[in-house]
């Protein structure tokens, strides 16, 4: 269960062959409840170290940097794979789904049960314990998934936390738990990379017809150099996963003003001024290129076109006349 197979093998070291800076494995749970699928990949337990350091071996045998993505998918968990979609049933390895609160993602979804104070408490020391486990592995650090809709971003929105306790209610409470996870991560892993992916909005607050309760591009202004403080290394913004009808405008690049708009908080926080990655439909090498160019992030993350094309990163520096060296230093 949750174990890494030839197929990560394959499929990691592979793009690291291909030129990326960085791979990032994909979200692998710190708990067995916190899997996004009966699928999914999860450290928590010790003796899964020597599987996922053969992952860390190989990435770094093609020279790149290697990270764990840590999360927990919290009331979007206990899926089936991808390509048959709905719930998992518990004759299919499925278990009831837990969150913030007691709201499902959307209609015909489980309403998960809401956590006690200490199952929070439990949240963040799994954390914790799955960075420890990844850097003993040989991982060069973490990325803490707080994106997406998964369990953290479930507490940072109004949408979907709707508790009045310590870990709901203001923004002070809402992001608690974030900051708690990066704290207890640091403390975990030294001097190890310690990134943070965030959902840089809901797309509930920009559109008038819309206008419905939700994490904004100005509340993770405020939160990003909190989580730099806290001893965030990076920050890469995404957006939406919370709300499942929110009007989202797709398109190529769609979400790198959020990075600009993050880059800028965190580099006139007062503070610690870290790099910051943008994402989301970059498919063109000069695509990629002009964001870093303009400004707008420091990196760039480029899974999607990754995917179908592994040695991505080493046509498109064929195409912008960049070394492989060169290249290493802007993608990953």
């Amino acid at each position: 269960m949750g174990m890494p197979t030839d197929w990560h093998r394959v499929h990691y070291g592979a793009s690291a062959l291909g030129g990326v800076g960085a791979v990032i494995i994909e979200a692998t749970a710190v708990a067995p409840e916190g899997r996004i699928s009966v699928n999914c990949l999860s450290f928590h337990e010790d003796d899964r170290i020597p599987a996922f350091a053969e992952l860390a071996r190989l990435i770094h045998a093609g020279g790149a940097a290697a990270f764990v993505q840590l999360n927990h998918a919290g009331r979007k968990g206990s899926a089936r794979a991808g390509w048959l979609q709905g719930h998992a049933g518990p004759d299919e390895g499925g278990w009831p789904v837990v969150g913030a609160s007691p709201v499902p993602f959307a209609t015909g979804w489980p309403v998960p049960r809401e956590l006690t104070d200490a199952e929070v408490e439990g949240v963040v020391e799994d954390f914790a314990h799955a960075a420890r486990r990844a850097v003993e592995a040989g991982f060069d650090g973490v990325q803490v998934h707080a994106a997406h809709g998964y369990l953290i971003h479930q507490f940072l929105s109004p949408a979907s936390n709707h508790r009045t306790d310590r870990w709901g209610g203001d923004f002070g409470g809402r992001t608690r738990l974030a900051r708690e996870v990066v704290r207890a991560i640091r403390a975990a892993i030294g001097d190890a990379a310690l990134l943070v992916r965030v959902s840089a909005t809901d797309w509930t607050q920009e559109y008038p017809e819309d206008g419905r309760p939700g994490w904004t591009l100005e509340d993770t202004r405020a939160l990003a150099p909190l989580l730099v403080e806290d001893g965030a290394d990076m920050v890469n913004v995404s957006t939406g996963g919370n709300v499942p009808d929110a009007r989202i405008g797709s398109g190529p690049g769609y979400q790198v003003f959020a990075a600009a708009a993050v880059r800028e908080a965190v580099g006139t926080g007062g503070g610690r001024c870290v790099p910051v990655a943008a994402c989301g439909l970059v498919l063109a090498p000069e695509q990629a290129e002009q964001i870093l160019v303009e400004e707008s992030a420091d990196a760039v993350a480029v899974a999607r076109v990754a995917l179908t094309d592994p040695s991505w990163a080493l046509r498109a520096a064929r195409e912008l006349g960049v070394d492989r060296a060169g290249l290493r230093e802007r993608t990953v």
